[in-house]
């Protein structure tokens, strides 16, 4: 009877301690988990469209991490190619969750002529069967797969067809010598598109699309003008090699890249003005008061106080205008870009009608077959107008100095400079006679 007893108490105690281990694993289960890496996968709709019509065109895909794991999500058509949508992504313990809308990474098909690189692009319509797989710290591997069916996806791709710049070097100085790059391309399908220099560091700087008939972002031809940003005062990239791309996007979020190579050469703005003295004139004359026939002499420095050459043309220094002469008359007409030191005066049918290059050729360097004043430099100028007649209608007639940048502005400090009051000395008009007549040294 004891025995018999004894054994009741012993099978009670063992059951009870088999029903405790029973309720601790189910409490650390629903606690802790059951020890697997990858948990709660599910991939919503199993059909999806990606037409960018609205309807059907992404299906929700979700997972659990039990602990940090490097994870792929990746899919596999019936023939066993595999198309990546997320490779080896680092993550912490947690839930996740991700929208597919059909764009993996880019891919080519053997009977693809496409420009570029496809960063991104559609599956094809099919089956696929896709997985999730995660490898912890430990290589700890699991996964899971399921199937997914794409139908009426929209593949045509975003091409930029034609992408080219139009020349491979340039020299972004307002110099009117290789100042700009133009870029175009033929996009074949709605997209948006970015033009961007890609940066050493990683950066880039956006490029700015041309307005023409063609709307951004339609099918059709565009263009892009780059400049550096010179023309709005701005320092342009340093000198060095480059890499101008474009990105088109479409709706469907296919991507496809193209460059070209860009080379930056003697980049920067142009700075330079009269230079002032700490003595005496800027703007230094021979007299005040001129006798018909005779010559209003000048002299003045000229100085390139920025980081890029500056280019001039002729006429040279020591040139003498007659007075009813210009610029033209000699040949030296303007040079979109060329800096000229110059004289004028009030009433002048012409702005600045006497110009003279910046320096002579021992001051100059020759760069390309053109003439520059480089960075720090200075120019002594001089050269003279002889008086042949009054300067206009008055007499004293203000005259001035200037230091023109052709065709892009005379700025306010370069404008003016020091003007003088000169007289012409005219005989009573019984004893005018005409000045002695000379040849005009045409440009060569």
């Amino acid at each position: 009877m004891q025995t018999n007893s004894l054994r009741f108490r012993l099978g009670a105690a063992v059951a009870a301690v088999l029903v405790l281990a029973i309720l601790s694993a189910v409490i650390w289960r629903l606690y802790r988990g059951d020890g697997s890496l990858l948990r709660e996968v599910s991939v919503g709709a199993t059909q999806i469209s990606p037409n960018a019509d609205g309807q059907e065109d992404i299906t929700l895909i979700q997972y659990q991490l039990s602990r940090s794991a490097v994870v792929s999500i990746y899919f596999e058509d019936d023939a066993g190619t595999r198309y990546t949508f997320r490779n080896e992504r680092l993550r912490g313990a947690g839930p996740y969750e991700v929208y597919f809308s059909g764009v993996v990474d880019g891919y080519r098909l053997p009977s693809d002529t496409l420009e570029g690189e496809i960063i991104a692009r559609l599956l094809p319509d099919g089956r696929y069967t896709w997985t999730i797989a995660a490898v912890d710290i430990n290589g700890t591997a699991e996964q899971q797969t399921g199937q997914l069916t794409i139908a009426d996806a929209s593949t045509e791709l975003p091409e930029l067809r034609g992408f080219a710049l139009d020349k491979e070097s340039f020299t972004p100085n307002r110099d009117g010598i290789d100042d700009r790059v133009l870029i175009q391309y033929q996009l074949q399908k709605e997209a948006a598109v970015r033009v961007f220099l890609e940066l050493p560091e990683g950066g880039e700087i956006p490029i700015g699309e041309t307005e023409r008939d063609v709307p951004a972002g339609m099918p059709g031809r565009h263009y892009y003008d780059y400049e550096g940003g010179v023309d709005n005062g701005q320092t342009p990239p340093p000198d060095g090699q480059y890499v101008v791309t474009a990105v088109a996007e479409d709706a469907e979020g296919q991507k496809i890249q193209v460059s070209q190579p860009l080379t930056i050469a003697l980049g920067g703005v142009p700075r330079a003005d009269i230079f002032a003295p700490p003595s005496g004139d800027t703007f230094a004359v021979s007299g005040t008061a001129v006798a018909l026939c005779n010559t209003l002499s000048f002299t003045l420095t000229v100085e390139n106080y920025g980081t890029t050459p500056i280019r001039t043309t002729g006429p040279a220094p020591g040139t003498v205008y007659d007075s009813d002469w210009n610029y033209n008359t000699l040949g030296w007409h303007t040079e979109s870009g060329a800096w000229r030191v110059a004289i004028g005066y009030e009433n002048e049918l012409g702005n600045y009608p006497f110009r003279w290059a910046v320096g002579d050729e021992s001051t100059l360097e020759e760069i390309d077959g053109h003439l520059y004043l480089m960075p720090g430099q200075r120019a002594l100028i001089t050269g003279g107008i002889r008086m042949v007649g009054p300067l206009g209608e008055r007499n004293p007639q203000p005259v001035w100095a200037g230091l023109i940048h052709e065709d892009v502005e005379v700025s306010q400090f370069n404008n003016r400079v020091d003007p003088k009051a000169i007289l012409l000395d005219m005989p009573d008009e019984e004893n005018i006679r005409p000045c002695e007549s000379r040849e005009i040294e045409m440009r060569e």
